[in-house]
């Protein structure tokens, strides 16, 4: 799976919407309660889970050939690239993963969206 830098992350975003060939789809793999204290902007909320790739195709319905980006808390965290690889298992070809998560958007300095951002 490839692994997408804070910098290329934060261009992305900076790019436009989400899903309309702009940006990627950003999934924040965290609990809903990580989510709704801060998360990235852009990002949408899927917990991780067996039933990952069914909820991602039910709420989300990327396409195939989409750009996906999934990060978790730290370059330390499993469950992002997991959920990365169940996504490439399914089908999704184009699938990356921000290893350095809420960590390193914070340690660049970047805002995020939230209760507590």
């Amino acid at each position: 799976m490839k692994v997408i830098t804070t910098e290329a992350l934060k261009a992305k975003i900076d790019a436009g919407l989400p899903g309309q060939g702009q940006t990627p789809y950003l999934i924040d793999v965290l609990s809903p309660e990580s989510y709704a204290a801060r998360h990235i902007p852009t990002a949408r909320h899927l917990v991780k889970g067996a039933d990952f790739v069914e909820r991602f195709e039910k709420e989300i319905a990327a396409p195939k050939d989409a750009e996906i980006i999934v990060y978790c808390s730290s370059a330390t965290c499993t469950a992002s690239p997991l959920m990365g690889e169940a996504l490439e298992k399914a089908g999704y070809r184009n699938v990356a993963h921000y290893k350095d998560g809420i960590a390193g958007w914070q340690a660049a300095g970047l805002k995020f969206d939230g209760a507590q951002a």
